[in-house]
């Protein structure tokens, strides 16, 4: 199974790093009956970003709530050596892992490594990393997705950085038909329109899922934008 499996027309991806962990498993359950099909974990090594965030353990919890009803799990490593982790993370109930050009420049031999364990792979760029720069190394490395982080990375509920949105547009240009366009910060009614004509078919979004009192009708509604 491969993300051209997972897929429909857009996936808006619930990032449960702004989830409310004392109800994670019912918010999960919630979304999945609200439609959802693929959800974002983020994970952070308090070095790469500065926090600490989710890890193995928690995705382990939710993996089986997921698969069960034919969800997919897309684990964003925000961190030092990815490479290190893979195993841990597929044996957790990962399908995917996406991993920052930054601290993955010989992406190649990474991305391979992540392919050895069955695993779908993703290129991350930060706002500061060139869109064409990304592009070449996602081109050469054959990742599967490219995420353009439209915030720092490290901490949820950040504001969009209006810049993101011209850099959309150009890094489709760049990239093959075949690799999906992921943006991962900020994404809310606001933009994602904007952004989907842009290009970019898998839209993070995690207060403006989570920030509602009824996550599963705000999913709905970001839905309903592209529908």
């Amino acid at each position: 199974m491969s993300w051209a499996d997972w897929t429909r027309d857009f996936e808006v991806e619930p990032s449960l790093y702004a989830a409310d962990f004392a109800r994670l498993g019912e918010q999960v359950e919630l979304l999945l009956g609200a439609g959802v099909r693929v959800f974002h974990f983020d994970v952070g090594d308090g070095h790469f970003i500065p926090p600490i965030t989710i890890g193995p353990v928690v995705l382990q919890s939710i993996a089986p709530l997921v698969h069960d009803r034919g969800g997919r799990l897309d684990c964003h490593l925000m961190v030092e050596s990815p490479e290190r982790h893979f195993s841990q993370f597929r044996e957790a109930g990962a399908d995917s892992v996406t991993v920052h050009l930054e601290v993955c420049p010989d992406l190649s031999p990474i991305v391979e490594l992540a392919r050895l364990e069955g695993l779908q792979v993703g290129l991350a760029f930060n706002p500061e990393t060139s869109v064409e720069r990304a592009a070449a190394a996602a081109i050469e490395a054959q990742v599967d997705l490219v995420l353009c982080m439209s915030v720092h990375p490290g901490y949820s509920r950040q504001a969009f950085i209006p810049e993101s949105a011209e850099r959309v547009p150009r890094l489709r240009e760049l990239l093959p038909e075949s690799m999906l366009v992921q943006v991962d910060g900020g994404v809310g009614r606001e933009n994602l329109r904007e952004l989907f004509e842009a290009g970019a078919r898998l839209f993070v979004a995690g207060g403006a899922i989570f920030g509602s009192g009824d996550p599963g009708s705000a999913y709905r509604q970001l839905v309903d934008e592209l529908s």
